[in-house]
């Protein structure tokens, strides 16, 4: 009940977060600090995982997308969506997970660092026959995971950019002391950015 609670609390805020933007759109095609730009990029890529659980690694197949509906001068808010899953999960453990939350990201001519703050639902399964900790051998679990993190995108032209992230979740699990983890995400992919504007050309 916990994990939905929260879990409802943070859609509901990204609706709002998307809402709010959407109503200042008016608001945005006549003030000179901000102009409306309604942006929606996809990207995908490959990630290495550091599960923090016994040395265990996964390298996942990670894709999400971005939808920026305001440009202000000096930042970008958007709402993002990812989700990764390991195509190589290791011997330890299998992390898989699914995000949402909102970015903003400062753009610097091709160079666009940014900055998320993601949650969702995370799935652990423990691989050879399950984790043993004390006397339970643990075979699944499933958690809320917390997920802030910093990426930049460089564009290679008005549609296509590549990009590094790096994300530092926390997780919850039974299997060790503490009760919970924190895995470590680099994510190197491609990103195709949908521009809504043809008459706008914004700097790569």
């Amino acid at each position: 009940m916990k994990f939905k609670l929260t879990l409802t609390r943070v859609v509901l805020s990204t609706l709002l977060f998307l809402t709010l933007s959407l109503a200042h759109n008016a608001f945005a095609q006549s003030s000179p600090t901000a102009t409306q730009q309604l942006q929606l990029s996809a990207f995908v890529g490959g990630t290495g995982t550091f599960t923090n659980l016994a040395g265990g690694k996964n390298l996942d197949i990670t894709a999400g997308a971005d939808l920026t509906l305001l440009s202000f001068r000096l930042f970008r808010p958007a709402a993002e969506i990812r989700g990764s899953y390991p195509i190589d999960e290791g011997t330890i453990s299998s992390q898989k997970n699914f995000l949402v939350g909102p970015r903003v990201e400062y753009p610097l001519g091709r160079l666009h660092p940014y900055a998320n703050f993601l949650v969702g639902r995370g799935a652990i399964d423990y691989l050879r026959g399950g984790y043993i900790f004390g006397n339970v051998r643990y075979i699944n679990s499933n958690t809320l995971v917390l997920s802030p993190g910093v990426g930049l995108d460089y564009n290679l032209t008005h549609h296509l950019a590549v990009k590094v992230d790096f994300q530092y979740q926390h997780w919850d699990t039974p299997a060790v002391p503490s009760g919970s983890i924190r895995p470590k995400a680099i994510t190197l992919g491609a990103v195709y950015i949908f521009d809504f504007n043809p008459r706008h050309r914004h700097s790569q």
